[in-house]
Parts: structure tokens; sequence; C-alpha cells
């Protein structure tokens, strides 16, 4: 099956040029091919956008064990909708994914159920270090230091040392400061607004956490990822540290704020959580001047029932796979980035960190994850026009000025005319960890 796009502005690594493109089956072939290419459907996309597709390196969907709020199949329809063609999911299921076995079974249920590209990360824990040292079908490690239950629970100094001495998968973590969070909730007694949630959980607890985790990975010379940053404490501490580390800003960091609570109330309750305007006003700048290469957006549904909960029993979390991409060019509608930095952030930039084999760019010999985008499109995000499980965003009734249209996974069209085909399956994401990571992997 031969595609050819025609008439799009495409953002190419070295920039963005009118060219066609020319889709085989699952590959590029082309660039700005013959004007005679065959092809058995010609796209004209004149006044569209094309982008590589996004890649999300940081989502949860519930599966297994808590698939009443999400599981792989609705949160992969979510993705296509959104122009994200890659997953990369957490493990925090129920059971945890931290043994090869766990692992391979998410796998195996992804590639029945998912409609665009998988990965798995594999957990951390206290004691399996040996287990992280041999699995191999993943993007990497991740540890919860801080936020989490159980024995994902990883914040006592040994065992992270081990961790990041005895293995070389790249490492991310979840970074809040327990004891922090835990002083800081017996001094306001638990707390009981969803507004306090920003007090237990604060910007002292991000960054505590974030310079321990980047003192291990530079003392062991380890490639590692500060997910969520979410304070502009933690932006400054980063821009000593380019070479081992890299980070990323998750879109309800960039775009809420404590002033947001009166309004919003549990629905914008996050782990970490959201900060003030200013932290808002630095996590753009980290992402402007490279301190922050990273846009992911900790996709984390629950129910609305379980949302509307009283705090402290609300749960943290929201979903954001299916607006991330559109939130964004909202941005670039806006002023405060360019389509080519949203690119970047969302689709070059996480295949690099995570080692992705022929994903993140338009170029020839790459795979055919690719969205067409509208920029003047304008519409308004609705709860019920979510596909997510979840059936809400914290987004609702916010008008958008630019929007995906139409995304390809693997050559297959996956969602165009405001439909997802969910027939299309897509395939486990491939790596090359020993490529050396972000700073060592050329742009071009």
């Amino acid at each position: 099956m031969r595609t050819l796009i025609r008439n799009a502005q495409c953002v190419l690594p070295d920039g963005v040029q009118q060219v066609d493109v020319l889709i085989e089956d699952a590959k590029i072939i082309g660039i700005d091919p013959p004007a005679n290419a065959a092809a058995d459907e010609t796209v004209d996309a004149s006044g569209l956008h094309l982008i590589p597709g996004v890649i999300d390196d940081q989502v949860h969907f519930r599966e297994p064990g808590l698939e009443h709020k999400e599981d792989l199949h609705t949160g992969s329809l979510a993705c296509a909708k959104g122009g994200v063609t890659t997953f990369l999911e957490m493990p925090n299921t129920r059971p945890p994914t931290i043994t090869p076995e766990a692992l391979e079974d998410k796998l195996a249920r992804a590639a029945s159920r998912s409609v665009v590209n998988y990965g798995f990360y594999i957990g951390a824990t206290p004691d399996n270090v040996e287990t992280l040292r041999s699995v191999t079908r993943t993007p990497g490690i991740k540890i919860f230091i801080g936020s989490s239950t159980g024995n994902l629970l990883v914040d006592e100094q040994e065992a992270l040392e081990r961790i990041f001495a005895e293995t070389t998968l790249p490492v991310c973590a979840h970074c809040e400061d327990e004891a922090t969070v835990r002083a800081n909730s017996e001094r306001i007694g638990g707390g009981s607004t969803h507004a306090d949630h920003s007090k237990i959980r604060d910007h002292e607890a991000a960054l505590i956490a974030t310079r321990r985790a980047i003192d291990l990975a530079v003392r062991h010379n380890h490639r590692f990822h500060v997910l969520h940053v979410s304070t502009a404490g933690e932006v400054e501490f980063l821009k000593d540290h380019h070479g081992l580390i890299t980070a990323e800003a998750c879109p309800h960091h960039l775009l809420f704020n404590i002033d947001d609570y009166e309004r919003l109330g549990s629905l914008v309750q996050m782990n970490p959580s959201i900060k003030t305007r200013e932290d808002n006003e630095a996590l753009w700048q980290g992402l402007l001047d490279g301190r922050l290469q990273v846009i992911a957006t900790d996709h984390a549904p629950h129910t609305l029932e379980e949302k509307q909960q009283p705090y402290p029993q609300s749960p943290s979390g929201l979903p954001a796979v299916e607006n991330s991409l559109a939130l964004m060019l909202n941005a670039v509608h806006e002023g405060r980035c360019t389509l080519e930095n949203v690119v970047a952030w969302m689709c070059d930039a996480p295949a690099r960190v995570w080692d992705i084999v022929n994903k993140g760019r338009i170029a020839e010999g790459y795979d055919a994850d690719l969205v067409l985008v509208d920029l003047a499109k304008q519409a308004t995000i609705r709860n019920g026009e979510q596909v997510t499980k979840s059936g809400w965003s914290p987004w609702d009734g916010v008008a958008l000025t630019g929007w995906p249209v139409r995304t390809w996974v693997m050559g297959q069209t996956v969602f165009a005319d405001g439909r997802v085909d969910a027939s299309v399956r897509g395939q486990e994401a491939r790596y090359e960890h020993d490529r050396g990571g972000y700073w060592n992997t050329s742009h071009v």
C-alpha cells in the first residue's frame, strides 16, 4: 500500500518545507519524490502541516487491575484521536510491572488491543535489581522516589545506590521527597481542601528529591530523566546538568496553577502538585532554552465519581493524551512557541531520550507515524466527546485553535474525519540503548 501526501507544510529535521511525502506500507520511502511517483492513495494536504507522530513517554493506562478507569484499548484510542502514535506506559498497575513475566503480559495485551505503538517501563523495587539488569524489551526503569505504595516506593538510599550503580538501562523517576510530604501533611493535619494538596506536596518536596536523584545519576554516570518537573527551582537546578540528565514538563504544570483550585478543585489534583503562576512561566522558559527537552502528559485517569470525593480521599491524576497536542498547537497560535518547538518537545526528543528506533522525525527510512494538523481549526474540548474511558477533561469547555485531523500509525490511517479506526494495531517500540541517549545523538 502506497500513500502520497501532497502539498503539506512538512516539519522536517532541518525546518518546515512544502514537500510531498511518500509512504509504502509502514515506512516513509520518499521526501519530495518524483512528480510521477505511483500511489494507491493521494492525500491533498493543502493548507495543513504534516508532523511526526507524538511520542508520549509517560502514561498510566491502568491495565491490568484498574480497567474501570482506562485500559490499553481505550487509552490507545484517545492517543490516536490526539495525534499520539506511540505511548510508553508506567509500571504501577495491579500487579505492578516489576518482573519479566509482568512485562511480557503487558506487551502481549497491547499487541492485541492497542491501535497505536507501545512500550512499557520496568518498575524498580528495593530488591529487584537482578531483574532490572536482565530485561531488554523496555525503554527503561521507573523509580517512584515518593508518591507510590507497596513495593514500588524506593526511597531508601542503599536501594537507590544499587539501582544506579548496577543497572545500565536509562532511569526515570517520580521525584517528591516522601519525608517532606509526610511532615507537611502532619503540620496541616492531613489537609481538608484540594488546595492543601499543593501545600503538602510543595516546592521543597519536589526539589529535594530531584537533587537527590540527579546526584545519584551523576555519581554513578547513569542516564537519568526527570519526569514531570513542576517548580522553578528544579528548572534552575537543571541548567548545570546537561549531559546525562534530561527532563520534561506536562501540560497541566504548564497551563494550570494554584489559582485554578477554586474553579476546578480535584480535577487539577496531581502528583507532583500544580504550583504557582511563576512556576508556569519558569517551565515554559525551561522548554524554550533547552533545560527541559520533553513534553509528556502523565495521563492518569480516574472516574469522575472517584475524583469528586472530598480531600484527601480524592485521587491524584487527570486524563490528557486526547488533547495534549491540541493544547500545544493552541500555544503556537498564542505565540508562546513555534510548531517546530512542539515537534522537538513531543516527537523528536522523546525518541532520542529513550533510544526509540526510527521514530520522531519525518525522514526516509523512518516509520510512517505521521499527523496532519490544521493550525486554523477551532474547536472546544467537551467531556461528552472524550474517547478516554474516564470520559472527562479538566479542559472541558476550553476553545482551542489548532487540532490534529488525521493520524497514521505505521502507514495505516487510524484517525480521520473525526473517527478512530479501532481495527488498526500498533507495534511494539524498538530500542537501541547503546546509542548513548539524547545528548550523544545527532539532531539530524
